[in-house]
């Protein structure tokens, strides 16, 4: 009998194009995973007009490069592009290759504005990496929800807002604020706060909530006290902290006015090896420009630190040092920049489409296991899951870390009691 008219025969059509069929399946699993996405059509994974093409996808950048602020933003625009060209190398995003449109907030929280607005009505990108100062956000937070657009806010915040058009990828402030509080009360045994914060929303109402912790525990606030941001004339406060003695400085000024101020506070004899100072805002990005030798001893209440030990940050530490210099250095606010592009990746992936709407629903549970500061996750209210941090700066402009939490801290934007 024939081998071709029997159903087992290797000589059967059948047979041969089965197996011409099951010997292409390997080869398919070997592709990158964009060389598979690439074939969903356009039409398809952009149905709301957004700078989607064949091939690319245009993404905006909208941080301070000048300005006062300049000292802060600039390690997020570092790693934002770090992240970015590291997700091209891979193949980019359901297929197609991030292009990046940069603007420029200036440190003015109107500039900010029209930039946001540019990026989402005439360039028309698809996700946004941006801001730092909670005045910043809050301008442009309109327009996002306007315009139905997606930002992705690296910076810890005072929380008490949440929007289906932002991805907060800092810690707000159960996990910085509450946390690093209890943190220093139990380690200091400390009984008396002096409050200092830069002059608009998010040190104020930092400083609102932190009142309310330490009041709350039976403490006291001794003095608070707000500065226009890029103040540079911190003595008269200085000698205030003197006069009433407080066991803790609780610092959230931010941007530039930072080196006057540890740079004045070390001139009037202030030693942070013995008065307690915590703050929670100044990273390793600030100490670039303050000096080690003038804020050595002081506490940071952060998420992520530099010299965290983990597979995951050294690679990142290695691969940022080697785009931007070695004399590079990485802040909290840094690495949650970082974050953005990422999560935004991994988001449009899971919802195969660029468009708002999607992602917006497929953010919840998006995980991000590569994360230099270990592990994080997207909860339903847009924050993600972090632990917190405690870090004391050395003279070499580095943390050591002297307190980490055991676990996650689920993100909560409205705690109850301190709205």
């Amino acid at each position: 009998m024939s081998s071709d008219k029997t159903s087992g025969g290797l000589r059967s059509p059948f047979r041969r194009k089965l197996l011409l069929g099951m010997a292409a399946l390997p080869a398919l699993t070997l592709l990158p995973r964009g060389a598979i996405a690439q074939a969903l059509a356009t039409d398809a994974v952009n149905t709301t007009k957004l700078a989607v093409t064949d091939s690319t996808v245009k993404v905006g950048i909208l941080h301070s490069t000048t300005g006062t602020m300049a000292i802060s933003e600039t390690g997020s625009v570092q790693a934002e592009k770090l992240a970015i060209a590291q997700i091209n190398e891979m193949g980019g995003v359901l297929g197609r290759k991030i292009e990046v449109i940069q603007e420029d907030g200036a440190s003015d929280w109107p500039t900010f504005a029209e930039k946001a607005r540019k990026l989402l009505v005439e360039d028309k990108v698809a996700a946004v990496f941006g801001c730092w100062t909670s005045a910043s956000r809050k301008a442009v937070l309109p327009v996002f929800e306007q315009y139905n657009g997606m930002l992705y806010y690296p910076t810890f915040y005072e929380g008490l807002e949440q929007s289906k058009n932002v991805i907060y990828t800092g810690q707000e402030a159960t996990q910085q604020i509450l946390a690093g509080l209890d943190w220093v009360s139990k380690e200091k045994s400390a009984k008396s706060f002096f409050l200092i914060g830069s002059d608009y929303i998010w040190p104020r109402t930092s400083n609102k909530i932190a009142r309310k912790h330490i009041e709350k525990n039976g403490q006291k606030v001794v003095g608070e006290e707000y500065f226009p941001l890029g103040h540079t004339q911190f003595n008269s406060v200085i000698n205030k902290i003197k006069l009433t003695k407080p066991d803790v400085i609780y610092a959230s000024v931010v941007g530039g006015s930072n080196v006057a101020f540890y740079k004045q506070l070390k001139a009037a004899g202030i030693n942070l090896e013995k008065q307690t100072l915590m703050t929670i805002s100044v990273t390793e990005d600030e100490l670039l420009g303050i000096g080690g030798e003038n804020i050595a001893g002081a506490y940071a209440c952060m998420k992520y630190f530099q010299s965290l030990k983990n597979p995951n940050n050294e690679k990142f530490v290695a691969a940022f040092k080697k785009m931007w210099g070695g004399e590079s250095v990485i802040g909290d606010v840094t690495q949650a920049g970082y974050l953005g592009p990422w999560l935004w990746k991994l988001t449009v992936e899971k919802a195969q489409s660029f468009d708002i709407d999607k992602i917006a629903v497929a953010s919840e549970g998006i995980e991000f296991k590569e994360a230099p500061e270990g592990y994080v996750r997207v909860h339903a209210n847009h924050h993600l899951w972090s632990k917190t941090r405690v870090g004391r700066a050395r003279m070499d402009g580095q943390f050591d870390m002297v307190y980490e939490t055991a676990d996650l801290i689920e993100p909560d934007p409205f705690p109850k009691g301190y709205q």
